[in-house]
């Protein structure tokens, strides 16, 4: 009888990734997991691990067409250097990699395998509520890093095994998502829910996420839209009409139902209070407000320009508020320096920008927000253009209003609008 597997990992044992191409380390350090072959084998045994695998399922993820009549003995040339590999490199490590009822076994625990790890984070948020569990289903979400086995595919059986891991992965990802609905935090996930229904198009529970991200955003029509073609799809490739769950999320978003939390975008909430008292910059506002209502509704980049003190800010926030009807998708500020007066990060800066849309923190992911939305975005005391080149749009219809004491040359051309410092009647 095979052991039940351990419930902590030995620092000198290795670890193994599934949810993604075939990888292993040991202590960071990557292995190298020889050919082709034996690769197979150990993505077989990885994929049902501390369970038996018998030889005949071996050769055929290995030969499935035409095994040679040295299979057998090939195979155990494969686990011998496997033993070796997953020991020192030297010698083989005992225990590990075992015969047992007429095939082998890979005994590993929980957290030397990435599915593993993900299927006891899962375990762990059941039953657990939202507020709770949606941090273990976050962090089992992360483990999934692109489609499982990837490389090994060309093989029936692996790509069998790499369907079934993908379709694990889909539903832990979608407890995740229904976590992050069920506290009202769909402005915050539903570009992830998009570029991942997109990607499976015939997955009913994931669309009626999408929807109800939507829908909590305000994006009424798009989430109708996400209705009726998934049902147009499912209809076309399945001859079938939509499930329970869509017609739900129908029923709710056609009605303006607020059962499911319905907020305001965070992004249109991300500014600072109004200044109460604001006077002496008449001009300046209306210049402003020309420069980012532009005909046709493009959108681009203006320059705020002054020295410190001249109220380039309270400018900013008060144009972005008047402007909300021209920016539906969102008003929001950051700011690029940090209480110090210190430039921030350009990391901490994406992280702001990603946690206030829900799009990776990275620059591409960022622009491609931006070519598919109608918001406006203060980036408030730029140090200089490096600071604020990479999150600038290219196309679509959002603006940037960059604030800055200097004059940012090496941005142009943008719209520029100067600010004369603070009468001091005004400060």
């Amino acid at each position: 009888m095979t052991p039940a597997p351990r419930t902590s990992a030995h620092p000198s044992r290795p670890h193994f990734t599934v949810l993604g191409p075939l990888a292993a380390h040991r202590d960071g350090v990557p292995l190298s997991l020889g050919p082709l072959k034996q690769r197979l084998v150990l993505g077989l045994l990885l994929s049902r691990p501390n369970t038996p695998v018998g030889t005949d399922a071996l050769t055929d993820a290995v030969w499935p067409d035409d095994p040679p009549r040295t299979a057998r003995k090939n195979l155990q040339v494969y686990v011998s250097s496997l033993r070796t590999l997953l020991g020192d490199g030297r010698t083989a490590s005992p225990g590990l990699l075992v015969h047992d009822c007429g095939g082998y076994v890979l005994r590993v625990e929980d957290d030397e395998v990435d599915a593993l790890r993900m299927r006891r984070l899962a375990r762990s948020a059941a039953g657990l509520e939202p507020a709770s569990a949606v941090g273990l289903l976050r962090e089992a979400v992360g483990l999934w890093q692109s489609t499982p086995l990837h490389d090994l595919r060309r093989s029936p059986a692996l790509a069998a095994e790499g369907e079934r891991l993908e379709r694990r992965c889909l539903s832990v990802h979608e407890e995740w998502a229904e976590c992050e609905l069920a506290l009202g935090r769909g402005p915050a996930v539903v570009e992830e829910l998009r570029e991942l229904a997109e990607r499976h198009p015939l997955r009913e529970r994931l669309h009626a996420a999408w929807m109800t991200a939507l829908h909590q955003s305000g994006r009424r029509s798009e989430a109708l839209a996400v209705y009726d073609e998934y049902r147009q799809e499912l209809a076309r490739e399945l001859g079938l009409e939509p499930g329970g769950a869509m017609a739900d999320r129908y029923r709710d978003v056609l009605t303006e139902s607020r059962s499911h939390g319905i907020a305001r975008s965070a992004a249109s909430a991300e500014l600072p209070p109004d200044p109460t008292a604001f006077t002496g910059r008449g001009g300046q506002l209306r210049e402003l407000i020309d420069a980012l209502d532009r005909p046709g509704g493009e959108g681009g980049t203006v320059l705020l320009t002054g020295p410190a003190g001249s109220g380039k800010t309270a400018l900013a926030v008060r144009a972005a508020r008047l402007l909300a009807d021209r920016y539906p998708d969102g008003r929001l500020l950051v700011r690029l320096r940090d209480s110090a007066g210190a430039a921030q990060p350009a990391t901490t800066v994406l992280d702001r920008l990603a946690g206030l849309t829900g799009v990776p923190a990275t620059p591409q992911a960022w622009r491609r927000w931006l070519v598919r939305h109608r918001a406006l975005v203060v980036l408030d005391d730029a140090p200089g253009e490096h600071t604020v080149r990479g999150l600038l749009p290219t196309d679509g219809r959002s603006a940037v209003l960059v604030t800055a004491r200097g004059l940012l040359g090496g941005l142009a051309p943008v719209g520029r609008v100067d600010v004369p410092p603070m009468d001091p009647a005004e400060a």
